[in-house]
């Protein structure tokens, strides 16, 4: 296997184009709502007075274009999930795995698509969806996401990488995670990187909490997450080239790897599928402040039916067995 080239895709015109159209909103302080696909190669952004038009639905904390549950019909739930055979994982794990005993990586986010059975559409996954991030688009795809990008709140921006997950039904669950040393490296890689992302277009950067833990609930159970909170200070027109800033710290770093750029091309190489939308960004605008998801917890409609995409964090301590466990542990309804 050889060493991974640095990875830089080609910019896009639509990536482009979308940039400076969040540039030309930002600096008329309208209102927006973006989507931004993982390879940045067919990005979103839409005032929020067209989102009905385009078909497209979003809550953030309960507010959104809808945010009442109030009529949603409640029936029992039928889920299945039908992930790919432990051999089919295997391989992408070990082709990761020899790039991080090379010293080609630090850590490298592997993902997976998993064919799910489900009495349930796309718009009723959405409406019913207890998520902190909820998006539907086009009958596409609905993300319930909980884990922040960025947040932009009077002119300080803050991150909040999730890395490290298990299930509560573990006994001493939060013991075991905190504690444990892959989960710590992997957490702190991605802290890191975040905190150089952020010194990109803000000052005085911080990291304000270092690994606690948040709790998701979902239909098979909970699940305890580690995150972390960094912030900076940004210049006070940063509204005028918003495009440039996320884009800029495109793609997440929680969902890519360190260092990135080259990490990005073994994920390339590795996973046996495109991830699409998922673990892309999603955020809106509102004229001040900007709050943003990262597109984990997804589910896509295919030729073939619904896929849910998931995975995880691998180290050069990481365990197969273990992590192929965790990326099916991701695959969940959020109710």
């Amino acid at each position: 296997m050889q060493n991974p080239k640095k990875y830089i895709p080609p910019v896009s015109d639509s990536a482009v184009r979308a940039c400076a159209k969040m540039n030309l909103l930002g600096a008329s302080r309208i209102p927006f709502l973006f989507v931004i696909d993982y390879e940045m190669r067919q990005p979103l952004v839409f005032p929020l007075d067209e989102l009905e038009k385009a078909n497209v639905l979003y809550r953030i904390d309960g507010i959104g274009n809808f945010s009442s549950q109030n009529g949603v019909a409640h029936k029992p739930v039928a889920f299945e999930k039908h992930p790919v055979d432990f051999a089919v994982y295997l391989k992408a794990f070990n082709r990761v795995k020899t790039h991080l005993q090379r010293g080609n990586s630090f850590l490298v986010n592997l993902t997976q698509a998993t064919p799910i059975e489900a009495n349930l559409t796309l718009l009723e996954i959405f409406l019913r969806s207890q998520s902190k991030y909820n998006l539907y688009v086009q009958d596409n795809f609905v993300v319930f996401s909980p884990e922040t990008f960025v947040k932009i709140k009077n002119g300080i921006i803050y991150s909040y990488p999730m890395k490290g997950t298990i299930s509560d039904h573990v006994s001493d669950a939060e013991n075991l995670i905190l504690m444990n040393p892959k989960e710590m490296a992997e957490h702190a890689t991605i802290v890191d990187l975040i905190r150089n992302d952020l010194s990109v277009f803000s000052k005085n950067v911080t990291v304000n909490r270092f690994r606690y833990i948040d709790r998701v609930e979902t239909n098979k159970g909970g699940l305890l997450q580690v995150s972390s909170e960094i912030s900076g200070e940004l210049p006070e027109d940063y509204q005028n080239k918003i495009g440039n800033l996320l884009f800029d710290m495109l793609p997440a770093g929680s969902v890519t790897g360190a260092p990135k750029q080259q990490t990005r091309q073994i994920i390339h190489e590795s996973e046996n599928y495109e991830r699409g939308y998922y673990t892309g960004v999603f955020g809106v605008f509102d004229g001040e402040n900007l709050d943003s998801a990262v597109m984990i917890r997804f589910i896509e409609k295919t030729d073939l039916g619904m896929v849910f995409k998931s995975g995880g964090g691998i180290t050069a301590l990481s365990d197969a067995q273990t992590e192929y466990q965790e990326m099916i542990d991701k695959v969940y309804l959020p109710f």
